[in-house]
């Protein structure tokens, strides 16, 4: 008897702890069409602009790269309360919206079950099968931070050598291949303003007719952006790799990733294969969806993505 009371207490003790893990089909039960919510809102945006994969791409790494992927990013400040949103880095993320619409529809549906946090893992997962990219599952049972504070905010820059930016990476949990996979593939269909690229038109490396082209759209005035990806800005493939082989890469941390003993290896396979590249950008992106997430009874499930359930 005594051995069979051990036993319950002890599967008492666990089983809390198992069902605290990410899971695929986590809303199963509790919201069956949650992930068809989030899929319709990001096809009915993406129908109208091709540039919000490389946004929401962006907002789950800045996202997930500062406390974990627990939507902190989402809070807006207010007088007084600076948030994440609040700093340099996280001053052009944008997307938003789609968040905000794909929460009002699921609290429509299924009121205070799906966290923000899982809202920007599905919707960002979304938009890369709309871009082109592979189409991939991922776990969810994430829930939404008590905490967003500018202080919390160390994001890798365009410039960080790449030794640097693999110590980021591998401080998440993450290696050399994740981290060449997620920058390349997350620049695949990005763009960047003339003022952050400075170093790269003045290194004489740089393809030559890129160059040039890159200078001439530089003159406007308001600092315009440009392509990441010069061959295929709005489709998640391997194209960039080839690209920077080739010194075309604009940004200096793509650049370098080409040139470094440590990840130019990683960049030439991924040049030769789209079907490798696509096999390991799916599998990097369901790895830094799992950074320091929250799950059981941590954090909460937010009403608003916006505001935290106590207003503050």
């Amino acid at each position: 008897m005594r051995s069979i009371t051990a036993l319950f207490f002890l599967f008492c003790f666990l089983v809390p702890s198992a069902l605290a893990q990410l899971r695929f089909g986590f809303y199963g039960r509790s919201c069956p069409r949650a992930e068809s919510i989030v899929a319709n809102v990001v096809a009915n945006r993406f129908r109208r602009d091709r540039s919000i994969t490389a946004a929401l791409l962006r907002m789950q790494f800045h996202d997930c790269f500062v406390r974990g992927c627990d939507a902190s990013l989402l809070i807006d400040p207010r007088p007084g309360r600076p948030s994440e949103k609040s700093t340099g880095p996280n001053a052009s993320v944008r997307g938003y919206e789609i968040i905000d619409e794909a929460k009002r529809q699921l609290e429509a549906a299924c009121p205070r079950t799906v966290s923000c946090a899982d809202i920007v893992t599905l919707a960002t997962r979304d938009s890369v099968a709309l871009a082109g990219g592979p189409r991939f599952s991922v776990p969810t049972g994430r829930r939404d931070g008590l905490r967003s504070s500018p202080n919390d905010v160390n994001l890798p820059g365009p410039t960080i050598p790449v030794s640097a930016s693999i110590q980021a990476f591998a401080a998440k949990g993450m290696n050399a291949n994740d981290m060449v996979t997620l920058i390349g593939g997350g620049h695949s269909v990005g763009s960047i303003h003339c003022s952050l690229f400075q170093d790269r038109l003045n290194d004489p490396a740089m393809d030559r007719t890129l160059n040039a082209r890159l200078r001439n759209t530089c003159r406007s005035p308001n600092d315009p952006s440009v392509f990441l990806d010069q061959r295929t800005p709005f489709i998640v493939d391997n194209a960039i790799y080839g690209e920077i082989r080739r010194q075309r890469g604009v940004m200096r941390i793509d650049q370098n990733m080409g040139l470094d003993r440590s990840t130019r290896g990683i960049v030439s396979s991924f040049a030769q294969s789209n079907a490798l590249f696509r096999k390991r950008f799916a599998e990097a992106m369901v790895k830094m969806g799992r950074i320091g997430v929250l799950t059981g009874r941590s954090g909460e499930i937010r009403r608003n993505c916006r505001v935290f359930n106590n207003g503050r």
